[in-house]
């Protein structure tokens, strides 16, 4: 089992010293996919970065401003483009004139309610590596794709620390939705965050997670079984994702089925490429979707 962490002692709008190089402001937008809120953090003292500005909230905006009151915002970083992250970087770039690094909107439709900002441009689109740098601290960003192409977390590498944005959330698992999540990607991405033996990762959305290794451990370990479900369950015969999900996550919250069933998806399109699961699309330039009836590669 993953060991969730989800306790977390906080007040909205509030900028709480986190560690001794982070600060981070919750936005009231709490929901199934939020949890409890975009938590915006802010890096350093008296230059700093903002990671994942957030939703477009004027009261959220005016949070983060107060909490740099006196200080300079340096840089402005987004993980992914999805709604609850990067809308306030625009607004705050007006304020602030900072420049915005992240990763343009991919123009792919995550096919759920987690929709993209469309149309985001960052000022730089950063490169797997590339360092930001202010007094004190050094920002690297990690190319992690799966739960968005266009995803990146944030070393802070004085702090041996991962912004991991939605890539891992220590609340929940993270939801992989084609066409522009792809399970492959974020199975590669896992092991690129475990490689680098982070001490602590500080998700956008809920507490951090600091027992980093077996965490990652269960969360990979979580997937296989997932996939393991739905091998299982093509085993009695062809079957549908609609008729896989209410029995496979009976115990999940009903207004995360639709997510679960993209999630779903996601791993036949990963086993299909494995060669372990065949589907009734047209031809070989058709993706398969919610509504595939999959089965058992018997010959693969």
């Amino acid at each position: 089992m993953i060991p969730f962490v989800r306790d977390m002692s906080f007040a909205y709008g509030a900028a709480d010293q986190v560690s001794p190089l982070i600060r981070r402001v919750v936005a009231e937008n709490p929901g199934p996919f939020t949890y409890l809120g975009t938590g915006t953090y802010i890096v350093g003292a008296g230059e700093v970065a903002v990671i994942d500005p957030g939703p477009m909230m004027d009261d959220h905006l005016a949070a983060i401003l107060k909490a740099t009151e006196g200080e300079r915002i340096v840089a402005i970083l987004t993980t992914h483009t999805h709604i609850d992250h990067s809308p306030l970087a625009h607004p705050l770039k007006a304020v602030c004139g900072a420049p915005i690094y992240g990763r343009a909107d991919p123009k792919t439709d995550s096919g759920f309610e987690e929709a993209g900002e469309a149309n985001f441009r960052p000022d730089v689109e950063i490169a797997d590596g590339a360092r930001v740098i202010g007094p004190g601290w050094t920002l690297q960003a990690l190319a992690t794709p799966g739960h968005a192409s266009n995803h990146v977390a944030y070393a802070l590498i004085e702090e041996n620390a991962l912004f991991s944005g939605d890539h891992v959330m220590g609340w929940s698992t993270t939801v992989v939705s084609p066409p522009d999540g792809d399970m492959g990607d974020y199975y590669a991405s896992l092991e690129k965050v475990r490689a680098r033996e982070f001490t602590t990762l500080w998700p956008t959305h809920g507490p951090p997670v600091t027992e980093v290794e077996p965490f990652l451990a269960a969360y990979r370990a979580h997937r296989l079984a997932r996939e393991a479900q739905i091998l299982a369950a093509l085993e009695a015969g062809p079957s549908t994702i609609k008729a896989m999900v209410p029995k496979m996550y009976a115990a999940v919250d009903p207004r995360l089925h639709p997510a679960a069933a993209h999630s779903v998806l996601a791993h036949l399109i990963h086993l299909a490429r494995l060669g372990q699961v065949i589907t009734d699309v047209p031809s070989a330039a058709d993706a398969p979707s919610i509504d595939s009836t999959f089965r058992l590669n018997r010959l693969g």
